[in-house]
């Protein structure tokens, strides 16, 4: 029994050293997508300042979402429509961002999109090992407090002997 609970703890330890390592591959890959995608869009609502149908179809009009999934669809939407429309990188050349920036932020957003999948995979192993973690840590807690038990009668006639099993006896 002890064997299987320390077996199911390290486990769930490993997954989530495995969540961790996920998750901040995941952060990283965003917040450089983030500096990317800001500095790209404040120099894009410049340029097309005076033309709001350019604006609203790179979807830079208004303000920044916050969500994730929506910010993401901004980013998404802005460099997909960007990288396929000659006259809009013609533009946005003007101010130093070129084909080849504009090809990278769509290479960074697939991984990104694959660095989520993978983060959000790990994540719910770690759930499911700590659930099994907690499960076994139930079935051993109930079999030493059995244990305990039996042990108090046991030694009723030398109380002080529950004291080598880790009980602490007052007397």
């Amino acid at each position: 029994m002890l064997t299987k609970t320390r077996t199911a703890y390290d486990a769930n330890k490993t997954e989530d050293d495995e969540t961790s390592a996920a998750y901040a591959d995941f952060s990283s890959k965003k917040e450089q997508l983030e500096d990317t995608f800001n500095i790209h869009r404040k120099k894009a609502k410049v340029v097309f300042r005076n033309d709001s149908l350019t604006a609203d179809k790179l979807a830079i009009s208004g303000t920044m979402p916050r969500t994730y999934i929506k910010w993401l669809e901004a980013a998404k939407k802005f460099y997909s429509v960007a990288s396929a429309d000659t006259a809009v990188q013609g533009k946005l050349s003007r101010l130093k961002i070129s084909v080849d920036d504009l090809t990278a932020a769509n290479t960074l957003i697939s991984e990104l999109e694959t660095a989520r999948a993978v983060y959000l995979k790990e994540k719910g192993e770690s759930q499911d090992a700590t659930k099994g973690k907690d499960a076994a840590f139930a079935k051993i807690d109930d079999w030493m407090s059995e244990f305990y038990a039996v042990a108090k009668i046991g030694l009723e006639d030398n109380p002080q002997l529950l004291e080598a099993l880790g009980k602490t006896i007052r007397g």
